[in-house]
């Protein structure tokens, strides 16, 4: 894997870019009420009862405070399995939604993923997450609104290997392929090219797909017609999955 880009990132010409680097993780607060260890532990057991075996993945929703990632109206619902709003019409995804797909992408590897990117920031949740699953986090988010909401939500956290970027998500971000792996928040039709391209052979991506159908056996398909894909690149070329029905905010090109 090629050396990590310099900073300031810069995204393609026709696309504004701005940039927020972060920079260690402190001890998580371990006090009463939202802050509780136990709340967060609570969750894990419930993941887990689901299906959630890595246990890297288990710590790592153990370690993240989902309460602080949505609207203080909101943080009494922070560790139920559901998504919530969190403005400009986007949404927090479930935390079963998270582990699940983090954890496709991490089968067959021991210890951290390498550079990973990250299609739609939205609150910064699902960034903090992976901070404690690779080595770098390259995320980046379409709506100025929730770059800047997940550059102040992130911020205490000092999260040095974390990278967020303004820029139409669906170009991806050339300057740091090829990624090990490559997770989306938002659905389209098909895989954009540029991702695939982007992605390191080896390398596996995880993201909503329209139009597709879910397997026998897997879970009712959902309102808008999605399935969880997921794409492994090999040196003979890409093997595609289809996984169960979700449902994610759709994907869409440029800024805003």
């Amino acid at each position: 894997m090629k050396d990590r880009p310099s900073f300031p990132a810069r995204m393609p010409a026709s696309v504004p870019a701005k940039k927020t680097k972060l920079g260690g993780l402190p001890n998580a607060p371990q006090g009463l009420g939202m802050d509780s260890g136990a709340v967060r532990r609570r969750m894990v057991e419930k993941l887990t009862a689901q299906g959630l075996r890595d246990p890297l993945v288990q710590a790592a929703m153990g370690s993240v405070e989902r309460h602080r990632f949505v609207d203080s109206g909101l943080a009494n619902q922070a560790y139920e399995d559901t998504s919530l709003p969190i403005g400009l019409g986007q949404t927090i995804s479930k935390p079963s939604v998270v582990a699940r797909m983090i954890e496709l992408l991490r089968k067959g590897v021991d210890g951290r993923l390498g550079r990973v990117l990250e299609i739609g920031t939205g609150c910064g949740y699902q960034a903090a997450v992976l901070s404690h699953l690779a080595t770098e986090v390259y995320s980046i988010e379409r709506l100025r609104g929730l770059h800047d909401k997940a550059r102040l939500n992130l911020r205490p956290l000092r999260l040095s290997s974390v990278h967020l970027l303004f820029g139409d998500g669906m170009l991806g971000y050339p300057a740091g392929a090829p990624y090990a792996a490559i997770i989306a928040a938002a659905g389209g039709e098909a895989i954009p090219q540029a991702w695939i391209e982007q992605l390191a052979v080896g390398g596996r991506l995880i993201a909503p797909v329209l139009g597709t159908s879910a397997p026998a056996g897997a879970k009712a398909g959902s309102a808008n017609g999605q399935s969880l894909v997921l794409l492994e690149k090999t040196p003979q070329g890409v093997r595609q999955t289809v996984l169960e029905a979700v449902h994610f905010v759709p994907l869409k090109s440029g800024l805003a």
